[in-house]
């Protein structure tokens, strides 16, 4: 039978269309990928549950109208397919707000319906979700009682794309910061916004804009304030900011300090045994691949260290010390342990180092056994009694590597193993020396479906709890699978926040056009749920010098068998510097007064602000009440006031 060859037109139409087939075959399978549901991994056993189908998309759903050309090309029918494809694709571009409804739904229920089978009073339970003015990138706990949040003017909304703006040159590279009050409740007069100082960057643009703090390193100064370092300067994938800046939560405002020797993209800070914050790491000014090795602290050994919460670190300086810290990777742990030293633990295996700030020296530690880089994941220094921490257990970090690995003098051992590796993930000290993991994902914006993919494996929403063996165990779901720029702290009252991750929350948005784009979730571990827990009234001398008396009332003393000291936490990027638990001795009882000793020196709990829990037998705490370890230099530090 013989055939007639289309006209010269109508075949080019033809060869058009059928490339434009296999283009849209492979945009769409993507697109359905990026949009489909996954299939959830909830950890009890082996049972799996589907991630709920999604709602009908508007190309499922609209008005179709077909490109002529594909029309008289492949048909009606066929150019139709087409053009709903690419609304589809459209679709996923914008992430619409009936997405972002229904994944919220959806996790909602699977929540619900996963964490029926846990008992509160063993493995404690999930409350309260609500939304957030912020992304929650960096969190500190402040001795007010109140969340310092911070992060981002976001540039993006869709989830599939970068929101922070580290690429940007320019005024809306900026950054934002907010308090929680947790006595005012969850609604949004429940937060306040604090404003960073206006900058004007050195990146050519003369657009000065609130300073972009973000992917910055921070600690905790003596007088309860929040030394940040660091932040973005914009452009060449990421560069470091030389800033100094110093929260201060007694009056609610940020303070400008002197640049730092060098620029840091994702630095790390710790407050040392001296009350002065080490400053390592972070990438350079020069962009994304120009890691610096120069160490700085603040303040400067001219400028006395801040006790008086009236003391103002406004134009201190930052100084150079003559150690060098190489790490090839940004944000490593650093940890200031019981002997004063500051131990500083790179992911890369064979840069794991002791740094010694007051003869400004530097040793080597061993390579960590697992002989891998580890990405962004947890360490925390383990509870040692009154002495302070001598040890430091290293997790997380890796998908594949469930293992946990502790650092006690100077040597590794390879401890119990989680359930699962995990990465981004945050492991918390809880007052009763137990520890908890919350958060984590498969990669660092890889959520286990490529690359900024929203639909998460949801294995990583349990929580794990370590007990006082060692032992791991796995937990109730969290709402949100929170991985890259997850965190979480203790509250004063027991309770656990957890925020974080902007890609996570803006994909669950249920409502992208306000101003509330991030969520908070609210954990409350087992030892809420097992009965009475005791009471702390009065802490007499709520600002102590070591190894002094502590005097407390309780209306409870029969019911208390311990008190510890909690460090408040401030971290992002899974980087905890300031975690730390010390048990203090009880000296006395006398009806309902009890003498608590302070830590023996500044080596076994740096100078600053701990949270005061008292304990009956079962580990219950009491709710917290705030103690200051005064360093020895406390009354001409004291006296200090504004610029040195």
């Amino acid at each position: 039978m013989s055939r007639t060859n289309p006209p010269v037109t109508a075949r080019r139409r033809l060869a058009t269309a059928i490339s434009v087939c296999a283009v849209t075959a492979m945009a769409v399978s993507t697109a359905l990928a990026a949009a489909g549901p996954v299939l959830a991994h909830p950890g009890h056993g082996d049972r799996g549950e589907a991630f709920p189908a999604a709602p009908a998309s508007r190309a499922a759903t609209a008005p179709i109208k077909a490109d002529p050309d594909e029309t008289a090309a492949l048909g009606k029918e066929h150019a139709e397919e087409h053009a709903r494809t690419r609304m589809a694709i459209a679709d996923v571009g914008e992430y619409p707000q009936t997405t972002r409804t229904e994944r919220l739904k959806s996790l909602t229920d699977s929540q619900a319906t996963g964490n029926a089978a846990f008992d509160a009073a063993e493995f404690g339970r999930f409350r309260d979700y609500f939304q957030s003015p912020d992304f929650a990138a960096h969190i500190a706990m402040l001795p007010t009682g109140k969340v310092l949040l911070f992060s981002f003017e976001r540039i993006e909304t869709n989830p599939q794309k970068e929101p922070a703006p580290t690429d940007t040159i320019g005024k809306e590279n900026a950054g934002r910061a907010f308090l929680w009050d947790p006595k005012l409740g969850t609604g949004p007069t429940a937060f306040k916004e604090v404003k960073p100082p206006v900058v004007n960057m050195p990146d050519g643009k003369n657009e000065p804009r609130p300073a972009p703090f973000f992917c910055a390193g921070h600690s905790y100064l003596p007088n309860g304030m929040l030394g940040v370092f660091g932040g973005n300067l914009g452009g060449n994938g990421g560069s470091g900011a030389k800033l100094s800046l110093v929260f201060d939560p007694w009056q609610e405002e940020w303070y400008l300090n002197q640049d730092m020797a060098v620029g840091r993209w994702y630095p790390s800070v710790v407050t040392g045994a001296d009350g002065r914050q080490v400053i390592m790491s972070g990438q350079s000014e020069l962009g994304w691949g120009t890691p610096t090795s120069i160490v700085e602290r603040f303040p400067a050994q001219s400028v006395p260290v801040p006790v008086d919460k009236t003391a103002k670190p406004i134009g201190w300086p930052v100084e150079r010390l003559k150690t060098e810290a190489p790490f090839k990777w940004d944000y490593p742990h650093l940890f200031s342990l019981r002997d004063g030293k500051i131990y500083g633990l790179g992911r890369a295996p064979d840069q794991q180092w002791l740094f010694d700030t007051l003869s400004d020296t530097k040793s080597d530690l061993p390579p960590r056994p697992d002989g891998k880089k580890r990405n962004y994941g947890s360490a925390v220094p383990l509870p040692a009694g009154f002495r302070g921490p001598d040890s430091v257990l290293v997790l997380g970090g890796d998908r594949d590597d469930p293992n946990t690995y502790r650092l006690a003098g100077g040597k590794w051992a390879t401890e119990k193993p989680r359930a699962f590796g995990r990465t981004q993930d945050d492991t918390l000290l809880l007052p009763n020396g137990n520890l908890l993991t919350v958060n984590g994902a498969f990669d660092i914006r890889d959520y286990g479906n490529g690359d900024k993919n929203p639909n998460a494996d949801l294995k990583y929403r349990q929580v794990e709890l370590r007990d006082e063996n060692g032992d791991w165990k796995l937990g109730p779901a969290q709402r949100l699978p929170r991985g890259y720029h997850s965190n979480a702290v203790v509250l004063p009252d027991g309770r656990i926040m957890i925020t974080g991750d902007e890609l996570q929350q803006l994909a669950n948005d249920p409502d992208i056009t306000d101003s509330m784009n991030g969520s908070i979730e609210i954990y409350e571990p087992a030892y809420l749920h097992q009965g009475s827990r005791p009471s702390l009234g009065l802490i007499f001398n709520p600002s102590v010098g070591y190894d002094e008396k502590i005097t407390v009332s309780t209306n409870t003393p029969n019911d208390v068998t311990r008190a510890v000291l909690l460090a408040p936490t401030t971290a992002t990027h899974s980087v905890n510097t300031s975690q730390r638990h010390l048990e203090l001795r009880i000296k006395s009882r006398s009806g309902n007064f009890l003498e608590l000793q302070a830590p023996p020196s500044a080596a076994a709990a740096p100078p600053g602000h701990y949270m005061l829990f008292l304990l009956n037998e079962e580990g219950a705490p009491s709710a917290a009440g705030w103690v200051q370890l005064k360093p020895p230099t406390a009354t001409a530090a004291g006296a200090t006031r504004g610029k040195p």
